[in-house]
């Protein structure tokens, strides 16, 4: 049985958006594409260990929200699914396959692999193992920004945080105390829930007294959208406009994106749960061939151009395999480096 609400609250009927615009959206989803489809590749030739959680689907998500925030300023907080997020975050594909890889060259410096990625310097505060692990820490971040303008008089701290989770996530006490203390601090946050319908093998209807996720704002007075996750435009707007909200002091937002994982909740997963129909219904929607079709139809891209982004990705997530095998393993004697502050 396919699970879909009819009629998102948002849909972007009528998108408005530039060449370039458009073009950097495509660029940055067939990155994430191409990117896991490679961890795919090498995870199974036995290149790639431990549990490895593709986002393959859910593209028009991280693109749609990140890329309407300013990279590399504003932070990012994710979830163990994180590589897309760190690549649309402008973490560099070399350093995220690097890291996959276990590499001292690896963002983490080989120390997080799949599912701990952080960069300080493009401001991605996190891949986080246990769900929910990482809204304490972005609603902290979210704190910090207004603490310094508002305190300590730093106009240049006007920072958005965007919280990345799953829909499983939404049970636990740390989503409800998070939102409370956002509403109430009117913090500079997006609370945005990738509901991909399944929690690794439970169904999301099974798991939760109120699917609808993004009704759960009203609890705390704050703005609770759904947007269609298929669509990267759709996306885009609903976060700009929350972004916009964030940034003039007026609190935070909850973003429910409907969207759907085309693979197993891992690469370990044989994906025996969810029916061929389901799956089939929503590989239908895939949000690369959507965006690709919006811009041919629009006469904003040709297909020769989009298939040269894709030629010119291609070249990239290959050269970030190559930088990944040929870098060097972390020192052992380094080992106890990082446990504990260094002055």
């Amino acid at each position: 049985m396919v699970q879909e609400r009819t009629v998102p609250v948002f849909q972007a009927a009528t998108a408005s958006i530039s060449k370039a615009e458009g073009l950097l959206l495509y660029e940055d989803m067939v990155l994430g594409r191409f990117f896991e489809d490679k961890c795919a590749e090498m995870y199974y030739r036995g290149k790639m260990f431990g549990f490895v959680h593709l986002y393959n689907g859910q593209e028009a998500v991280s693109t749609g929200v990140i890329q309407a925030m300013r990279p590399g300023e504003d932070f990012v907080c994710s979830t163990y699914r994180d590589h897309v997020h760190a690549l649309s975050a402008g973490v560099p594909a070399r350093n995220v396959m690097a890291e996959l890889f276990g590499k001292a060259t690896g963002c983490s410096q080989g120390r997080g692999g799949s599912m701990h990625l952080f960069s300080a310097e493009h401001r991605l505060l996190g891949g986080f193992a246990f769900i929910g692990e990482g809204i304490p820490v972005a609603t902290g971040a979210a704190f910090q920004s207004k603490y310094r303008r508002e305190v300590l008089g730093d106009e240049s701290a006007d920072q958005v945080t965007a919280a990345f989770f799953g829909d499983g996530t939404t049970n636990n006490g740390q989503f409800f105390e998070c939102l409370n203390m956002a509403a109430l601090w009117k913090l500079p946050i997006l609370f945005v829930v990738e509901n991909n319908k399944w929690a690794i093998g439970m169904a999301h209807e099974r798991a939760t007294s109120q699917p609808e996720i993004y009704q759960k704002a009203s609890v705390f007075g704050m703005p609770g959208v759904e947007v269609d996750g298929m669509d990267v435009l759709a996306v885009r707007a609903v976060a700009q406009e929350a972004v916009a909200r964030a940034r003039a002091g007026e609190g935070p937002t909850l973003i429910e994106c409907l969207t759907y994982r085309f693979r197993g909740h891992s690469l370990a997963d044989p994906d025996e749960l969810r029916s061929k129909a389901e799956k089939d219904y929503w590989f239908s929607r895939d949000p690369i061939k959507k965006l690709a079709g919006y811009l041919v139809e629009q006469a904003l891209a040709t297909q020769e151009e989009l298939k040269g982004i894709e030629k010119k990705i291609q070249a990239v997530v290959d050269e970030a395999i190559q930088y990944a095998l040929e870098s060097p393993d972390p020192d052992p004697s380094e080992l106890y480096k990082y446990v504990f502050a260094e002055d």
